[in-house]
């Protein structure tokens, strides 16, 4: 466990504030992750309201406990990227299409506009985009059952 050099903590308005060696304070602090999908867990920003980055985290496991747990609140807030574990089906191989999915929030419905909205993050990885501005992940392809498979397999 390590001791970071400042101080974090939520005032009544439910902000982070941020209270640097120095006693600089900074409202409105956003956690951002470096490598959201990668390494999710390590190498998070401190930003402020301002959009400068005032402190680091290397690791949210080495926190302490308490503002551990400040982080993963804030990040669980703020971000919002239910998982794609199957999906049932297609309202069309063309595009604009309708796809019935069970993610990791519950059932869904995801629009696609474009086959481009599908990006491969690595080789098992890919992020949908729906028209609504909602991102959904589908973190391994190949732990998707049989069916799923062959359904996204057509806009591949």
């Amino acid at each position: 466990m390590t001791t970071p050099d400042f101080t974090l903590e939520r005032n009544a308005y439910g902000q982070l504030v941020l209270t640097s060696p120095t006693g600089d304070r900074h409202v409105g602090i956003v956690p951002v992750r470096a490598f959201p999908i990668a390494a999710p867990d390590e190498g998070i920003a401190l930003v402020n309201a301002e959009g400068h980055e005032v402190g680091w985290i290397d690791s949210v496991a080495s926190l302490p406990p308490a503002l551990s747990q400040l982080v993963d609140e804030e990040l669980a807030s703020r971000e919002f990227v239910p998982e794609i574990e199957q999906i049932v089906e297609v309202s069309s191989f063309a595009c604009p299409s309708t796809w019935q999915v069970v993610t990791s929030r519950g059932q869904a419905a995801v629009v696609l506009k474009g086959e481009e909205d599908i990006r491969r993050l690595s080789q098992t990885r890919l992020m949908i985009a729906d028209t609504h501005g909602i991102q959904f992940l589908i973190r391994d392809i190949g732990k998707l059952d049989r069916h799923s498979r062959k359904l996204l397999d057509r806009f591949l």
